[in-house]
């Protein structure tokens, strides 16, 4: 790998160059929104954009000349600092606006923005001005379509999390490889990615949000990411099913591996049918609903009494709808709310606070652990028990058909460890920082999942205004990791990542 004198610094400062530029660019598009609604904010976000521009270009005209070659110890630095150095200047349409004038307040928005967490500080959404709201949505939308890219092209060349073995089924050597170039891979899904978004906002501009709304909620969606332009979040459409039905569809696509969604398109539709985590999906979501809706049902007078408009087309349609929409939005870590649901019933709080453990699909927008490394868990566990009975049998973990090596078993194993250590300390640090257990176990596995609302004092209908501003920076830290796959940040926290080699 070579010392650590011999780290290709230029090519790391151009890329974080080009993430600001990026960011620039998208803050100009913001300040048009604001320009068309006459927000009031106009000169501020076109000067963070200006700057967010002049502080990408000059960086990226110093470092012009650079060795064109990535190894894994810059691709980590790139990534990490990438997410960072996006936040960080992130946070300039807030400040300058005064929307978000609390430096610590406007940096926990923004990561909560770029790693599609959807936790926020703001107390009255309707008030702050559109070209901000608009803003917001957009480090939604660029940190969904990064992760994206991040999980095609460059975790798995970084071993990370068992994420090789996603490659291996999507772009990977061999007949599922959707291009044999990874640029062109990450535009055919920057395609669908874009489709998707244009496809929702049309459909719910139809079914009655307004043109903002839509957009905002479309970029949000798709994400994963839940930021919502409404203080009640998708419960403000209580009284109108269909838009969040639409919600609901492209949450399961959000959290659905988009290159399956290629492959629709492609006509390939065994492809899907054979896929065992989207298969697992397609259960657990139909499954937990079940469970969920018959509980609402059956106790209406606690569950359906806490939603607004409860019974639009009947109680029976209301509780599916609720409970369809509250599984989804936890297992795909999209995190909008259209009910209360830590009102409901005590089981359907521990319920949901144990799909937060879940994630959605790899090659999704969404967070948390995944459903692929739950799967190989369970089938290497199994296998367990038949090593144990014929120890000398060789017994490969198969996924779609096809054997796991054994070294990404074992990385997702340590993965898992990894996570639910982190949740540990996640929830001990919030303990210390003054948040009582409850809220401390939701803060925890809310942020480290990438989810948003959590339980007790951060429940659905409350905020993260109130946390400390260490707890503020404590979770901004653990959305980073847990939407970088842990691994790749938590590697530069060790000394042998920077010793000389």
């Amino acid at each position: 790998m070579g010392s650590l004198t011999k780290l290709n610094y230029k090519i790391i400062s151009h890329l974080m160059g080009l993430l600001l530029m990026v960011n620039g660019g998208f803050m100009l598009l913001s300040s048009i929104v604001s320009w068309y609604y006459k927000d009031g904010v106009l000169k501020e976000m076109l000067l963070a954009g200006t700057v967010a521009l002049g502080v990408g270009g000059i960086i990226m005209l110093l470092t012009k000349n650079h060795r064109k070659e990535i190894q894994k110890r810059e691709g980590y630095i790139i990534v990490t600092f990438g997410w960072i150095f996006m936040a960080l200047i992130g946070t300039l349409p807030y400040i300058f606006t005064n929307a978000i004038p609390s430096f610590t307040d406007a940096f926990f928005e923004t990561m909560s923005g770029y790693t599609t967490t959807g936790a926020t500080i703001l107390t009255d959404i309707e008030v702050v001005p559109r070209g901000v709201l608009f803003w917001r949505s957009i480090t939604h939308w660029i940190g969904g379509m990064g992760i994206i890219v991040l999980a095609i092209a460059i975790l798995p060349l970084l071993g990370i999390g068992g994420m090789q073995l996603f490659a291996a089924e999507a772009p990977g050597p061999g007949g599922d490889k959707l291009h044999p170039r990874i640029t062109d891979t990450a535009k055919r899904l920057w395609l669908i990615y874009v489709g998707y978004t244009l496809a929702e906002t049309i459909l719910l501009k139809i079914a009655g949000m307004s043109f903002f709304d839509a957009v905002n909620h479309s970029l949000a969606t798709l994400s994963t990411g839940g930021f919502s332009t409404k203080n009640a979040s998708v419960a403000y459409w209580n009284d109108n099913p269909m838009v969040q039905y639409i919600i609901i569809a492209f949450m399961f696509l959000a959290g659905s591996n988009f290159v399956l969604s290629y492959f629709a398109f492609k006509r390939k539709f065994q492809k899907i049918f054979q896929d065992e985590e989207f298969k697992l999906y397609t259960v657990l979501v139909v499954g937990l609903t079940i469970v969920a809706s018959l509980l609402i049902y059956f106790q209406a007078d606690v569950a359906l009494s806490s939603i607004a408009h409860p019974m639009v087309w009947g109680p029976f349609e209301s509780a599916v709808r609720h409970g369809l929409f509250q599984v989804l939005t936890i297992i795909t870590t999209t995190g909008f709310i259209s009910a209360d649901y830590t009102l409901w019933t005590p089981f359907l709080t521990i319920f949901f606070f144990g799909m937060m453990f879940l994630g959605a699909c790899a090659g999704s927008t969404a967070g948390g652990i995944k459903i692929m490394r739950h799967l190989i868990m369970i089938k290497n566990g199994v296998l367990e028990f038949k090593r144990t009975l014929h120890p000398h049998a060789i017994l490969p973990v198969r996924y779609n058909r096809k054997a796991v090596p054994q070294p990404i078993v074992f990385n997702i194993l340590g993965f898992f460890i990894l996570y639910m250590l982190s949740f540990i300390v996640g929830t001990l640090i919030f303990s210390w920082l003054g948040l009582d257990f409850k809220t401390a176990l939701g803060a925890a596995a809310s942020t480290l999942g990438n989810i948003g609302p959590a339980l007790g004092d951060l429940g659905p209908v409350n905020n993260y205004a109130y946390l400390p501003d260490a707890a503020k920076w404590w979770s901004s830290f653990l959305m980073l990791i847990g939407r970088l796959e842990l691994f790749t940040v938590l590697i530069l926290l060790t000394p042998f990542f920077w010793r000389n080699r």
